[in-house]
């Protein structure tokens, strides 16, 4: 893993949470983004070097509407920047940890992402994220 790629945060409105961002961060967003797939609607801010993704959730059955449902606004995931994610997958897999996908899945901010089960990780949610190329 080369680095951290961004932390990913839970919000019931991206708009009333990207407004609170915007204050507190100095920086206003730079993308927004819809992933079908996930059923989430994204909003990234450049913080130095880094990242953070708001993410809500677009329909009921979404991971983030459940996220939080279960558990409040918050930090649902920290992603890391690799560069074979299929190489890293196999390496964690061997290590024993649990994938949440056998392959790679196109991702917000134009990458492939994968997540390693939290129970494999000590409760935090791993996201793998490589640039598509």
């Amino acid at each position: 893993m080369k680095k951290i790629d961004h932390i990913g945060i839970a919000v019931k409105s991206l708009a009333k949470s990207g407004e609170l961002y915007e204050k507190l961060l100095g920086v206003k967003s730079y993308k927004t983004e819809v992933v079908e797939s996930e059923n989430v609607a994204t909003m990234f801010f450049g913080v130095g070097d880094n990242k953070i993704e708001l993410l809500e959730a677009t329909a009921d059955n979404s991971a983030i509407s459940k996220f939080i449902e279960k558990k409040g606004e918050g930090i649902h995931h920290i992603a890391f920047d690799v560069d074979d994610i299929e190489a890293e997958m196999l390496r964690l897999k061997n290590e024993g940890f649990i994938l949440l996908s056998d392959s790679p899945k196109p991702g917000a901010d134009n990458k492939l992402v994968c997540f390693v089960h939290p129970k494999s990780t000590g409760g935090v949610l791993i996201e793998l994220c490589q640039e598509v190329r």
